[in-house]
């Protein structure tokens, strides 16, 4: 996942009041964060912080430049405040991170392929924790049903993880669970059938 460079201006006016006229101006709060630094209060331009994690998702790593500061900042969104009812963004955490760091993350998987016929498909997790360089996260991960069984099981163990990347948990950890889909019974159905013919012929 590549970078996306943003810029930001620092935010002085602090509290409900202060935030509400960030958000009117079509910037975000936010808050920049870590390896010891002291915090700084910054605003975020809406449409350009929206449009970056539509494309690159919650792991998408930003160069971020302060109006007056002293040069770009590596950050990664570690919490975001949306409004429900706008779908807006509030406020926004953003975590300092370095060139060569490893971090955790959790990165969406899709499953691939199909399973065999007769099936269903049940999701029992639709990410899962992984480390990897800071610069170098990837926005998803992918692990082929293809032919599985019922009874089958997919695991983090399964998933294909690129080059540099390892998993954060158990290898065992469940992702998906292949199970026998429910099918009615030739006799239920001649059954429904009769009872539906006597109700009309009563009509």
């Amino acid at each position: 996942m590549s970078e996306v460079k943003i810029s930001a201006e620092p935010r002085t006016e602090f509290g409900k009041g202060g935030a509400r006229r960030t958000r009117r101006a079509g910037l975000v709060p936010a808050v920049l964060y870590g390896h010891g630094e002291k915090p700084q209060h910054i605003a975020l331009p809406a449409r350009e912080f929206a449009a970056a994690i539509r494309h690159g998702g919650l792991n998408q790593i930003f160069t971020i430049d302060i109006a007056g500061g002293s040069g770009a900042t590596f950050a990664l969104p570690k919490a975001i405040q949306r409004d429900p009812i706008k779908d807006t963004f509030e406020h926004v955490d953003l975590l300092i991170v370095k060139r060569g760091e490893k971090i955790q993350v959790d990165v969406p998987v899709t499953l691939t392929g199909e399973a065999a016929k007769n099936t269903l498909v049940v999701h029992e997790s639709n990410t899962v924790a992984v480390v990897a360089d800071a610069l170098h996260l990837p926005s998803e991960l992918e692990v082929s049903i293809e032919g599985l069984e019922a009874g089958s099981h997919v695991t983090a163990g399964d998933v294909q993880l690129p080059r540099g990347t390892e998993l954060a948990v158990d290898p065992e950890t469940v992702l998906a669970i292949v199970n026998a889909a429910q099918t009615v019974a030739p006799a239920e159905d001649e059954a429904a059938a009769e009872g539906e013919t006597e109700g009309e012929s009563a009509e």
